[in-house]
């Protein structure tokens, strides 16, 4: 687990496993089979170079300040999803008593983007559930339009903040990278993607 930087300016764990793109094969073009943390659920991701050229962003281009060495691309497949379930912490400041007494806060940040004028983009939701499954509320991250990228290839940052449900038990990721426009490339983009929790009322 890395540490995610806050809102509200607090660092703490990040619940995401690989929400970075770093581990396991990748680094071309070439689609994916596996992603190490995820499931894929639909069609094919590649995991990116920022060294990659060849059109895709690079270091220079909009991103995390502290990107990696990759990042998440939606390969050849008109619709890829990926999926990931968090197991919140039981113990502690951000446990489950503090959950159900109504004293945690949760933050969900995620870098998205495309490609140049293409509307391919990036959307990441984070459902939170109780016990059995049930869901308890649902944060949702772009995706970031071409007008909003300004028709340029890069990532930005959309942050989403809220109190923690009482009961909540897990977290179902879901990272959906969709192709609109004609081509082959499905030019959707993520990288640095977080949940963090913190005690409601921390000092900021």
């Amino acid at each position: 687990m890395s540490l995610g930087s806050l809102p509200w300016g607090l660092d703490t764990v990040n619940l995401v496993v690989n929400g970075d793109a770093e581990q396991g094969p990748g680094g071309t073009a070439q689609p994916v089979t596996s992603v190490a943390g995820w499931t894929l659920a639909e069609g094919a991701p590649a995991l990116l170079g920022y060294d990659l050229g060849q059109g895709y962003p690079t270091r220079t281009d909009p991103g995390p300040p502290q990107r990696g060495s990759r990042f998440f691309g939606g390969g050849d497949s008109p619709r890829t999803v990926l999926l990931q379930d968090v197991a919140l912490p039981e113990r502690g400041a951000t446990g489950r008593q503090a959950v159900d007494a109504g004293r945690v806060r949760f933050a969900v940040e995620a870098w998205l983007g495309g490609y140049a004028p293409q509307q391919d983009g990036a959307r990441l939701s984070v459902e939170f559930r109780d016990g059995q499954g049930t869901p308890l509320a649902l944060a949702v991250l772009g995706p970031v339009t071409a007008q909003e990228r300004s028709h340029t290839t890069g990532l930005f940052r959309r942050t989403a903040e809220a109190a923690l449900p009482p009961r909540s038990r897990t977290a179902r990721l879901q990272l959906v990278l969709t192709r609109a426009g004609g081509g082959t490339s499905n030019d959707g983009y993520a990288d640095a993607l977080s949940l963090t929790l913190r005690q409601a009322g921390g000092r900021a």
